[in-house]
């Protein structure tokens, strides 16, 4: 490397050096001051309206960025702000699909804790629109029908950390081997309120609606209501 570099890199070393970490920490919190009432003062210029289609036009490009990593995303999805996307190639998601903020879609291919490998897959229809903090994970299959609307922190799952033996019970939770004790499917124009859990082996028919906070452990006929801990159909709208 060429000297005057090294001496550059040498004499920035030495003045950062020369800072304190309380003077680092007064520096940085002067600026996020600055930035806070910088934000302010732009409320009072930037209209509402501007500022959510600044928003919007942040995270269609930053759904565009990530689709390349998915098996399949169509047009008009996004991927919500802060949330956790693993295994992205083994995911579909059709078009005008929206995946909330602060939400986990995860299709792990592989556990580290057990050495355990997985052929996973999940599939979001076209028109859905999952919650914001929901959780979709899967090591077996998932497949989410069209026009699936869902409320916040949901969860769908096909898997859980081992079988309930004693056996089991003796090791530590992160050291149980995952398993599925099968696929979930959920049909097409299904309504899933907030907070609910929808879990392994479990097929919500078309046209159904789970409660909030319920816990789907069976399956769920089409065009009917279900409720509670465990989940129980409550209603029958209409006979397929």
């Amino acid at each position: 490397m060429d000297n005057r570099y090294l001496y550059a890199a040498n004499l920035a070393t030495y003045h950062i050096n020369q800072y304190s970490h309380e003077q680092i920490t007064t520096t940085l919190n002067a600026m996020k001051k600055c930035i806070y009432w910088l934000g302010k003062m732009f409320s009072y210029i930037v209209p509402k309206w501007l500022t959510k289609k600044w928003n919007l036009l942040i995270t269609l490009f930053a759904t565009g960025y990530q689709s390349r990593l998915f098996k399949h995303i169509g047009e008009n999805c996004i991927l919500g702000k802060h949330s956790i996307y693993l295994g992205e190639q083994y995911i579909s998601i059709g078009k005008n699909t929206s995946f909330g903020d602060y939400g986990m879609l995860t299709a792990y291919e592989q556990y580290a804790h057990t050495q355990q490998t997985f052929t996973p897959h999940i599939t979001i229809g076209e028109n859905c629109c999952i919650g914001a903090q929901s959780h979709i994970t899967a090591i077996n299959s998932i497949t989410i029908g069209n026009n699936v609307l869902t409320g916040p922190r949901i969860l769908i799952t096909d898997n859980a950390h081992g079988d309930i033996d004693a056996k089991t019970l003796d090791m530590e939770p992160m050291m149980r081997p995952l398993i599925s004790k099968g696929k979930v499917i959920i049909g097409d124009n299904v309504w899933i309120g907030e907070g609910a859990m929808i879990l392994p082996n479990v097929h919500i028919g078309e046209g159904a609606i789970i409660a909030a906070n319920s816990v789907v452990t069976k399956d769920i006929p089409a065009y009917s209501i279900a409720a509670g801990v465990p989940a129980k159909i409550i209603k029958n709208i209409k006979q397929v």
